[in-house]
């Protein structure tokens, strides 16, 4: 629990902290990067562990991922440019792909099914309390001390983790010959960098239609291929194909996907509803939010208990319903409505998530024996983390084209620009946009997030039909 901590409070607390440390190492254009790096990492690696930890056992595995993370930390905290910043957060994000699926797997591991539940909805927990303790240490940290301290807290949690699993984490591990593949974990690193290049950089840095756009997308189809061709005829194969053919991991899988697209479409834009459109502060946005941080880790300790009395599969249906009711509220939010209304659509999202998130846990791991425990828990996470991306992109975009045309419908596309609904942001800002300015600016932005969520909740829909496709029992 300490590890995966340290893995979930990670984008709360750096996101804290980055206004004072661009303002202290300058690079306002690598900002971004600060994120995407430990992402793009920590995506591309979440399977590569997950498979060696079922090859050479959980343990020597997760101590190399805490390793490895505290050496970014370590890094990160004594940077003095953005630039070598963004290179500890990539190495940092390398050890994350470690934490999160073998903590998870070492629980699966070490209890029976019936315990299982129970121990998974606290595990589940982590997720909110993070949420929730990370904005408050961020902030501590950046007005008491100074900004290296966000990283330099790792040092110590980190350590006790170790030392916690090296003493009391026994495993055996069965002793046989081992054929490790190079090649496949190349593969996904060199398919998954492209991708989230893409996504990141897609209409920002690089134009859509251009000739690096078209080599990036080259790039990512041919990796996929390759990798594709290298697993289907190697001996011990990164990713077993078969786990695919179990239809409570596929369907489980795919839910995740979708269920990554809702969460970051409700964590980036809901702050910019509140503080943008409805003129509140951001301690008022950031309350809406933790809504749903407080929510998550109790419907994941409640699921725990409802997963060994009605099932898995009735406790995700459950906690698909509460997705389409927050995306529900979301879709009729409006700035009438006020920040307690969307503290309610946010309270129910992490509801859904806690139910839904704890039942598939549940579900992969009862499905699989040890040998793929590792790699089956690893998928659910990379698929998760993926939807995280193509949702940031897909419905960025979205408000992004609706702010443009906007603009172009007022005539005031050669005054401003969609970096202009920043200034709607701060008092000060909505104060120099003056009167037409600032109408046209928040009803464009009240426009494109209504499309967003109008998105969310047909993300929900379609998590809740996949949900129904997840068997009663394991196949």
């Amino acid at each position: 629990m300490l590890a995966m901590f340290l893995s979930a409070i990670e984008a709360t607390i750096v996101s804290t902290a980055m206004p004072s440390i661009v303002a202290d190492l300058g690079g306002f254009r690598l900002y971004s990067w600060v994120f995407s790096a430990y992402l793009l990492t920590n995506a591309a690696t979440v399977l590569l562990f997950g498979r060696l930890s079922d090859m050479f056992g959980r343990k020597p595995i997760f101590l190399l991922g805490i390793s490895l993370f505290l050496m970014g930390a370590t890094l990160s905290a004594l940077a003095e440019s953005m630039e070598f910043l963004v290179f500890a957060r990539l190495i940092q994000g390398l050890g994350a792909g470690a934490l999160m699926p073998i903590a998870t797997t070492i629980v699966g591991d070490m209890y029976t099914k019936e315990e299982r539940a129970k121990i998974q909805g606290y595990l589940a927990s982590v997720w909110g309390i993070s949420a929730v303790t990370g904005p408050l240490l961020g902030g501590f940290f950046v007005d008491v001390l100074s900004w290296p301290y966000v990283f330099w807290m790792n040092i110590p949690l980190g350590l006790l983790a170790m030392t916690g699993i090296l003493i009391f984490f026994k495993e055996q591990v069965t002793k046989k010959e081992r054929v490790i593949d190079i090649s496949g974990p190349f593969w996904v690193v060199f398919t998954i960098s492209s991708l989230m290049i893409i996504l990141v950089e897609g209409g920002v840095r690089i134009d859509w239609i251009s000739w690096p756009m078209l080599g990036l997308i080259l790039m990512s189809v041919s990796g996929f291929l390759f990798f594709l061709y290298h697993e289907k005829k190697s001996r011990e194969p990164m990713i077993p194909f078969h786990i695919w053919s179990i239809r409570s991991i596929l369907y489980a899988n795919l839910t995740s996907l979708v269920a990554g697209m809702i969460l970051i479409g409700v964590s980036s834009y809901l702050p910019a509803f509140v503080q943008g459109v409805m003129e509140r502060s951001a301690t008022v946005a950031g309350f809406t939010l933790t809504t749903m941080s407080i929510g998550w880790p109790i419907a994941s300790t409640v699921a725990g208990r409802l997963v060994l009395k009605i099932g898995f599969r009735t406790t995700s249906i459950l906690g698909g319903v509460s997705l389409i009711v927050g995306g529900t509220i979301f879709s009729l939010l409006s700035p009438e409505k006020g920040p307690l209304f969307a503290a309610m659509g946010s309270l129910f999202i992490g509801v859904g998530m806690g139910l839904s998130t704890t039942s598939f846990i549940v579900s992969i791991q009862n499905s699989v024996s040890w040998e793929t425990r590792g790699i089956a828990t690893a998928s659910n996470m990379f698929m998760r983390t993926i939807g995280s991306a193509i949702g940031a992109a897909l419905l960025g975009g979205v408000l992004n084209s609706r702010i443009q045309s906007a603009l172009e419908k007022s005539g005031m596309d050669d005054m401003f620009n969609v970096d202009s609904t920043n200034r709607l942001l701060t008092e000060e800002g909505r104060k120099q946009l003056g009167g037409e300015a600032l109408v046209v600016l928040q009803e464009a932005l009240s426009a494109g997030l209504h499309r967003v969520y109008i998105g969310l909740l047909c993300l929900a829909v379609v998590s809740f039909f996949l949900i129904l496709r997840i068997p009663k029992k394991e196949d």
